[in-house]
């Protein structure tokens, strides 16, 4: 195999391991996050739309998938920005203007608790 090969295929898993560790790292520190519950507004929401493609031997076919992340921006009271991932289901139930209680632990989202008015 010539070396050029060797080498792409070396950053590939190279890039991969790293990957995994940070992702480790991240729920490592979250697990060890106290679990806080501010008042905040939902200032912001966003989705991140990712496409997949996967070629099979069998009969030259491929398979398409997309994946869907969805965000929300919290101001809490103290004027701190989050931006937080969560569920579609919890997304498609906030507005941007709601205010409430908002609990989350790390860089994970918990709960929110809207005020009713």
């Amino acid at each position: 195999m010539p070396i050029f090969m060797k080498l792409f295929f070396g950053i590939i898993f190279v890039v991969i391991v790293f990957t995994i560790i940070r992702a480790i790292a991240q729920s490592i520190k979250n697990v060890k996050s106290p679990v806080i519950t501010v008042e905040a507004k939902v200032i912001g929401k966003r989705t991140n739309v990712s496409h997949h493609s996967s070629n099979s031997g069998v009969n030259n076919t491929t398979t398409n998938s997309t994946s869907t992340t969805y965000y929300i921006t919290f101001e809490t009271e103290h004027g701190e920005r989050l931006e937080l991932p969560l569920s579609g289901r919890m997304y498609g139930l906030l507005a941007e203007g709601d205010r409430g209680k908002l609990t989350y632990q790390g860089t994970w989202f918990k709960d929110f608790k809207r005020e009713l008015n």
